[in-house]
């Protein structure tokens, strides 16, 4: 799941594109805290970019190289690594220059990747740097697009190339592109499965115009002033020209309209609408649909034993207040959370989650103290944060703990965007609810059914008479039944791309503990697996540690780790002075940047 930005003053003296992108970044910094970045496009088409691993604040430091991203249209995303790794190079925007110079952002994920890299190389030629399923499309785009064969191309040259990078593509996306000079384009998959709303507000400094803003959410436009949404349809396309009104054009036939049910459940924020749906609306439905299951599946008696409702924060807070309505049961939040660390699903591995989970939530024992406790969180993935929360909840004094789910049991993998777990870390997927609550250690748990949560979604349009709402959902990751075809060599595909990518993060996170003087002592060992960031080095390329000099890696006792199981002599690798012919600072973060005719400002940034 990424987050997608695109803007277009109609003011073509403007230099406040990236201002407004940098901007909503913040806004839907929930849907990627991996990775971001802004490309704008300045006078002469001249292209400009800062981009890298880390949240907007650090990549962009606080806004104060904003500034040097000048131009009338820029683009903006936010990574959440699914397919493909974590590595600097595949921050995006990524970038093309030929033909004509294209940045593109991408928020999903193709299914036939491997036969779409077989024809960029064998037909098309182009070479293909990186395991991103965002670099594929990009360069399919640019692929059809240089078939036109002329030096100009205009709104029906591109929307015939999106018409043929659609045939070929197969999977979930919502896209965003630059080409320079020219304009923006958005264009979204024939199922609808990612969101990209279009909005709209009267520019403010060229009378009569209109500046336009492409987001994933709708959240984004609102909060940045614009007053005028219209969601991009399935297999639809649009194109922002300089100073002319957006044209519309279907590029693929509408397959179907059926939105990532999970964007409802978790991942939107609950001020944003998604295809005319009210993402809060929908969790409340969610808790009222929630608490009538509750209430058959327990029955009166045991219903009545129920002290008290809480949510685990902060998706559920929505619905648990709705089942706590419903129930007619006491509203209490006995969780608070650390706003400031990541989501626990995310973390690379089950000890780090775990501790995470500590990090996250801190229990009020006086709320749990002798209770009987429902505790409404918005879905149950690996089972290791419920696992975490029930103990706290018992080690708090709670003398019985019900768990429930907004969401059905998750069985199969999600492989449209949201890396949740492969299929056998899944705790849903070969245990039933009783055995799930024995493996968390709860009395009980429960989950909503499928017919209910999509129910719940449906009603929550804002014009329910509307007969272009979506009425059916993308639920795969609940049933298996995914919206697309699937061939089941792609899960294989999927699995060996995630365990490259998990290995590629583990030693990108060695590599910046050593580069930042971050020893692994004691204090380090509560955030970090000592035996796992070893087992970074041993596995990396040889270059990681080149450089790397003048530091000292310690082991968990805060003691020279001078022998090791890496293989690594760590007293001469990482102590000895600087030798010549060393990567200096800026030549290896030149290395770390994939598109090298750009000068992304991160790579020579001062640390």
């Amino acid at each position: 799941m990424c987050g997608i930005i695109g803007v277009m003053h109609a003011d073509p003296e403007s230099n406040l594109a990236a201002y407004e992108c940098h901007d909503a970044l913040y806004l839907l910094q929930h849907r990627g805290q991996d990775a971001c970045g802004i490309t704008s496009c300045g006078p002469g088409g001249r292209i400009y970019q800062n981009k890298g691993n880390g949240m907007a604040s650090k990549v962009f430091k606080e806004g104060a190289t904003v500034g040097d991203l000048p131009g009338y249209m820029a683009l903006g995303h936010l990574r959440y690594p699914t397919a493909g790794s974590s590595a600097n190079s595949e921050a995006q925007p990524f970038y093309v220059n030929s033909p004509y110079g294209i940045c593109f952002t991408h928020n999903g994920n193709l299914i036939n990747a491997p036969e779409l890299k077989r024809f960029l190389d064998k037909e098309a030629h182009r070479h293909i740097n990186t395991d991103s399923d965002s670099e594929l499309m990009l360069n399919i785009f640019a692929s059809e697009l240089n078939e036109t064969g002329k030096s100009r191309v205009n709104a029906d040259d591109i929307f015939a190339a999106l018409e043929r990078t659609s045939q070929r593509c197969v999977g979930g996306w919502a896209c965003t592109a630059m080409l320079a000079g020219f304009g923006l384009i958005g264009f979204r998959d024939p199922h609808g499965i990612r969101p990209i709303v279009l909005g709209s507000k009267p520019s403010e400094t060229v009378p009569n115009t209109t500046d336009y803003m492409l987001a994933s959410e709708s959240v984004a436009l609102t909060q940045c002033g614009y007053k005028t949404f219209v969601d991009i349809r399935p297999g639809q396309a649009v194109i922002l020209e300089k100073g002319r009104p957006p044209v519309f054009h279907q590029v693929a036939p509408q397959l179907a309209y059926a939105p990532d049910i999970f964007e409802y459940v978790y991942f939107a924020r609950p001020d944003s609408v998604i295809d005319g749906i009210d993402v809060d609306e929908s969790r409340r439905n969610m808790g009222f649909r929630l608490a009538d299951t509750i209430r058959n599946q327990l029955g009166e008696e045991l219903l009545a034993d129920i002290d008290v409702v809480m949510p685990i924060p902060e998706t559920s807070i929505t619905s648990a207040l709705c089942v706590a309505e419903s129930l007619g049961k006491p509203y209490v939040q006995g969780f608070v959370k650390n706003r400031y660390i990541f989501r626990t699903f995310i973390m690379p591995n089950q000890k780090m989650r775990q501790k995470g989970v500590r990090a996250k939530l801190n229990p009020m024992k006086k709320k749990f103290e002798g209770k009987n406790v429902l505790l409404v969180d918005d879905s149950i993935v690996r089972g290791t944060t419920s696992r975490e929360i029930v103990l706290m909840a018992r080690e708090a004094g709670a003398k019985k703990v019900i768990f429930t789910s907004c969401a059905p049991p998750i069985t199969n993998a999600h492989i449209y965007g949201i890396d949740l777990a492969v299929p056998s870390e899944l705790i849903a997927h070969s245990r039933t609810p009783e055995a799930i609550a024995k493996h968390i250690g709860a009395d009980a748990v429960i989950y909503q059914n499928l017919p209910d949560l999509i129910t719940a979604c449906a009603e929550a349009a804002l014009d329910p008479s509307d007969p272009k709402n979506p009425k059916n959902f993308e639920v795969g990751v609940f049933c298996g039944k995914y919206i697309t075809p699937v061939d089941d060599q792609y899960f294989v595909h999927l699995e060996r791309i995630r365990s490259k990518a998990a290995s590629r993060k583990a030693a990108e996170r060695a590599r910046r503990m050593v580069a930042d003087n971050a020893a692994i002592s004691n204090t380090a060992e509560s955030y970090f697996d000592h035996k796992h960031v070893l087992e970074a080095f041993e596995s990396s390329p040889v270059s990681l540690v080149s450089g790397l000099t003048g530091m000292t890696l310690l082991n968990g006792n805060g003691q020279t780790q001078a022998g090791n199981s890496t293989g690594l002599n760590t007293e001469s690798a990482m102590t000895a002075p600087t030798t010549p012919g060393a990567l200096t600072d800026a030549e290896r973060r030149v290395t770390q940047s994939q598109d090298i005719s750009l000068h992304n400002l991160n790579d020579y940034a001062s640390p």
